[in-house]
């Protein structure tokens, strides 16, 4: 009989066993990437030396050797396989990259993914799509790169359909999928800002709600009311084409914008227009949307 002493502690061990196995599971097999689809990510993701990059379910630490090696780019590997993290370890000695990668063993589902400026991922569509929340509250502008997986109703900014020659397995698939997403920012809420027209300063309002990094929303300017005809983000740039009518003609303004917390700093321009000049504009949040 087990002594209760024992009990707590051996409780805590075996909770921490079912936790990695469950991590494991849920996350992918070892399955390693064949090498024209590495390069082929991180081309996607414009790897280069100012990057830190972070690979989910890293195995063998092929994706942040070739970082390294190839780009300059420094970085780190989460895996749940002890001895896939001392394999990837050592070929990164062998490939002179060790000062520039490390892997380590984390759960990747609580992992601090803060300092990434790029993720690369391989995992199964349930474990890409655990962890969409941590990914999308990453910094504005950071790059994730998938292999295979995508992320449901987070569209990617870029898909491509890859011919896989160098087959890592003889029953692997001939073509594989890679998803792109650039993180966008939070930009959701109410932004006001004034303006000059041909009666005068008018105040304007401008609604805006988010879908990832879709928008919708809806300008007010004075007695003009304008809806939005196409908006997206793509980091922390904001390009926003709004329709309204003047007369009979219609008017069509393309607003383009730098965003920085609750400001938008950029220029806005009519479209069509003979001259096609750009005019400064600033907008504030001055109510945020949850």
């Amino acid at each position: 009989m087990l002594r209760p002493a024992l009990q707590p502690a051996l409780a805590l061990i075996w909770a921490a066993i079912s936790a990695a196995a469950a991590a494991a599971e849920i996350a992918a097999p070892y399955v390693p990437t064949a090498p024209s689809v590495v390069e082929r990510m991180l081309e996607v993701a414009k790897v280069g030396p100012d990057d830190y990059v972070i690979d989910l379910g890293s195995g063998d630490g092929r994706i942040n050797i070739l970082a390294a090696k190839k780009y300059g780019a420094r970085g780190h590997g989460i895996e749940i396989d002890n001895e896939l993290i001392a394999r990837a370890n050592e070929n990164a000695r062998a490939a002179g990259v060790s000062d520039r990668v490390s892997f380590v063993q984390t759960d990747l589902f609580t992992a601090d993914l803060s300092k990434a400026s790029v993720v690369t991922i391989y995992l199964l569509k349930r474990a890409t799509m655990k962890l969409r929340d941590a990914l999308y509250s990453l910094a504005p502008g950071t790059r994730i790169i998938s292999h295979a997986a995508s992320m449901g109703e987070w569209k990617a900014d870029h898909f491509e359909i890859l011919e896989v020659k160098d087959k890592v397995r003889a029953d692997a698939p001939n073509k594989t999928y890679l998803h792109y997403w650039v993180v966008p920012a939070k930009v959701a809420g109410t932004w006001t800002w004034s303006e000059e027209s041909a009666s005068g300063p008018r105040d304007c309002e401008l609604e805006l709600s988010q879908h990832f990094q879709m928008l919708v929303g809806n300008l007010k300017c004075g007695a003009e009311n304008a809806a939005l005809l196409e908006g997206k983000l793509t980091g922390a740039r904001l390009a926003l084409e709004l329709g309204a009518r003047a007369g009979a003609q219609p008017l069509r303004r393309r607003f383009e914008a730098e965003v920085a917390a609750d400001a938008l700093n950029g220029s806005v321009r009519i479209v069509d227009a003979p001259a096609d000049e750009a005019t400064p504009w600033r907008a504030a949040r001055t109510a945020a949307q949850r």
